[in-house]
């Protein structure tokens, strides 16, 4: 965060930098208090072309891609551009659903995938589309039911209880929509949200993965890029409408509002704002919990997946089949390996320890005099984070390592519980219906399942957790394993799936066809599965209540009087939390370090310079060599003859925001944001002005993609371009 918490309220507190426009996650609601700022950036729009509730505007063409009983925590963002539902986001957003539909006969991850009709696309079950209705400030609402006397736990019941009745209120007065109620500041401030939640989204289209995930992890984070990372999908309704399940008898959406796509010339210091759903920041973390962020999780999260990447890489390059299988799995292990350790080194780099320790030091000179809630916050966040210190690190080991690390540990949990579930229910058609949904989830988990590469999985992890955690922690397994084994892990992993219902699809369809529970209660990978998930909880459960409580109490007050230091003077905005923002600031090129200064942009001749060979990190497809030597770039070039790729922004942006819109003044898409700068990692913990970048796709490689590499006509035709 930028370093102003504090301003000069009294004479001992030092005068502290403005916020500039660049930084914050800001709400929709709010427009107007960022407006003027937003003009001198050089926004042409009106704050109700961004955000009303009573006629069109911006936050109608925004979509919140989520999946099905979770659709208010949004993993990506997408953006409408046209009048027929069509939605673009980043391809590493559309890569698990371009996996789900892959085969070694289909191959989409390796050459696409374009749907030339609409009774081409195909449908993704589970997948949703949220567009915001509308938000409403509920703080005073909620807040006034409770109390500083109120145990954290009874406070959370209050909140839950009055979030619920708001939500189903709002409901109620939006027909067709859904509802939720997000904190804001820490428990200061909250807001209800009503979505429209589309549940029938279909794939249209994707360049393959050598282009969707050009420089792979090694330009994960970096800058400059080349990666044309996009793909396309379409909301469907009802007849009238209205948010339907998959149906043939379904539409294309008819939205309020849609982008046009520019493909105008792109220059350096142009207007530049960001819509979406960021994930999680982290802006007010204090310097003990940075201390627990930068030692033990990503220190940890780096160091433990590290060992499962390098096992993937083998396994994935050896077979065709394990690649389809577990390419979106590995993706998503592999970003935030990177994300973690280059956050740490960018952590250090920019000293954010100090800065944090430096705004704790004014909060303390201003906190004398105020209420004791106040004098006693930092104590109370310094307390919890120690007390709770001796557990994280073994809730790392046990979380990443094993009920993360090989899948076939948390499936089993999933599975075997279920099955418990299942055996016990005496009514014999209803546990034959109950038995016909396990097997159908078992087919869906094992499609994308390969028993060597798990086997293989399991017996490095478990080693490697038992060599690295305190001892006191482990699962009893691991400690039998080194016993009985005499630390032979693959010995002992032969053995278990030797032995176990789960280790493949035939053992436990073969179990289902005679169900017993004594045989799943001893089941060998069930029952190590079963000690992992309990320890978890259990080592959880170690740090003392009270400790919880303070950690809780105390960061929810330091925030409380950050704003209260702050009202009327420095604009803050609440740390991300999977709810719609908006960002805003200027195309804008930067200079990292001595000597080194970046253009605002990369062009497709980047591609060819990079090339690598087939099947690496920066492949190049025949086609597009081809069309690149021919110099078939249409009319999608800028005034250089040249057609962009990427292009950089100074906008704020974190996990979620991937595939977000980077929208002109005239509120025209100009690219899709995909990234950020590694030098600037530390950014969803503390905003860095000077380095911080959003990377973004050109609209008009894009646009290129899909009408010269694809030949797709029938989506260039539905798009409005702007030239």
């Amino acid at each position: 965060m930028k370093k102003v918490f504090l301003t000069a309220i009294l004479a001992f507190v030092c005068a502290m930098p403005k916020i500039y426009a660049d930084e914050g996650m800001w709400l929709l609601s709010l427009v107007g208090k960022s407006y003027a700022d937003m003009q001198k950036a050089g926004f042409k729009l009106s704050p109700e072309d961004v955000y009303s509730v009573n006629k069109s505007c911006l936050k109608d063409a925004i979509v919140g891609l989520g999946n099905d009983g979770h659709p208010f925590w949004h993993f990506c963002t997408g953006e409408i551009i046209s009048d027929q539902g069509l939605v673009s986001t980043n391809h590493h957003c559309g890569y698990g659903k371009l996996q789900e539909h892959s085969s070694v006969q289909h191959d989409y991850l390796r050459d696409g995938f374009w749907a030339y009709t609409k009774a081409e696309e195909l449908p993704n079950p589970g997948l949703t589309a949220s567009i915001l209705v509308r938000m409403d400030d509920v703080t005073s609402q909620i807040l006034t039911a409770l109390s500083d006397d109120m145990s954290e736990g009874d406070r959370a019941k209050a909140v839950a209880r009055l979030s619920k009745e708001l939500a189903e209120k709002a409901k109620n007065e939006n027909p067709g929509c859904e509802a939720t109620v997000k904190e804001m500041f820490n428990g200061n401030q909250y807001f209800l949200f009503v979505h429209k939640i589309y549940k029938d989204v279909r794939l249209v289209g994707a360049p393959p993965s050598s282009m969707g995930k050009f420089g792979g992890d090694t330009d994960n984070w970096s800058w400059p890029r080349h990666t044309c990372d996009f793909s396309l999908f379409r909301i469907y309704t009802a007849p009238d409408g209205t948010p339907a399940e998959y149906s043939k008898n379904n539409i294309p959406l008819k939205p309020k509002h849609h982008l046009p796509v520019s493909a105008r010339e792109l220059n350096d210091g142009d207007f530049s704002m960001v819509m979406g759903f960021p994930g999680t920041t982290d802006r007010f973390l204090t310097s003990y919990g940075l201390e627990e962020t930068m030692e033990i999780t990503n220190k940890l999260r780096y160091e433990i997946r590290t060992v499962k990447i390098n096992i993937l890489r083998e396994e994935m390059a050896a077979s065709q089949q394990t690649r389809i299988q577990y390419a979106s799995k590995y993706a998503s292990c592999s970003n935030y390996w990177k994300y973690s350790d280059e956050q740490n080194k960018a952590l250090k780099q920019l000293n954010t320890m100090g800065v944090k320790r430096q705004t704790e030091q004014d909060y303390s000179k201003w906190a004398q005099g105020q209420l004791p809630k106040y004098q006693q916050a930092l104590q109370l966040i310094s307390e919890g984070y120690k007390e709770r210190r001796p557990y994280r690190a073994a809730m790392m080991y046990l979380d990443e390592g094993l009920l993360e690390g090989p899948e076939i540990l948390w499936q089993a949990v999933n599975m075997g519980l279920g099955l418990q579930q299942v055996l016990d229910i005496e009514d014999r058609y209803t546990r034959d219906e109950a038995m016909a949904t396990l097997r159908k989830e078992a087919s869906e988990f094992y499609k994308d399942y390969n028993q060597a590469t798990e086997m293989k999985l399991f017996a490095a992890m478990t080693k490697y957790v038992f060599s690295n955690m305190e001892h006191r922690y482990c699962p009893d397994f691991l400690k039998l394993a080194n016993k009985k084994y005499k630390s032979d892990f693959e010995k002992y992993t032969h053995e278990l799936f030797k032995k176990s219902i789960f280790a493949n699809e035939e053992a436990f369809n073969k179990f289902l066809d005679k169900p017993n529970r004594k045989t799943l209660d001893k089941d060998p990978i069930f029952v190590a599965a079963m000690e992992t998930y309990n320890k978890y909880r259990e080592v959880y459960s170690m740090t003392p209540q009270a400790s919880r409580e303070g950690l809780t109490r105390g960061i929810r007050d330091f925030v409380d009087g950050i704003l209260r230091i702050n009202e009327g003077k420095t604009l803050l905005a609440p740390d991300a939390n999977s709810s719609i923002r908006f960002t805003y600031g200027n195309v804008m090129a930067y200079s990292p370090k001595d000597a080194v200064s970046y253009n605002h942009y990369t062009t497709l001749d980047g591609v060819i310079q990079k090339e690598g060979p087939k099947g690496g990190e920066f492949e190049v497809p025949t086609r597009l060599k081809t069309l690149y030597y021919a110099q078939d770039f249409g009319n999608y070039t800028n005034s250089k003859g040249q057609l962009p790729a990427c292009f950089i922004t100074n906008n704020d942006i974190t996990g979620g925001n991937s595939g977000s819109p980077v929208i002109d003044a005239n509120g025209n898409l100009i690219g899709l944001a995909f990234d950020g700068n590694g030098e600037a990692m530390s950014g969803d913990i503390d905003f860095e002005e000077n380095l911080q970048r959003c990377i973004c796709l050109d609209s008009r490689y894009m646009l290129w993609v899909i009408d010269k590499y694809a030949g797709a006509q029938n989506l260039i035709d539905e798009i409005d371009i702007v030239r």
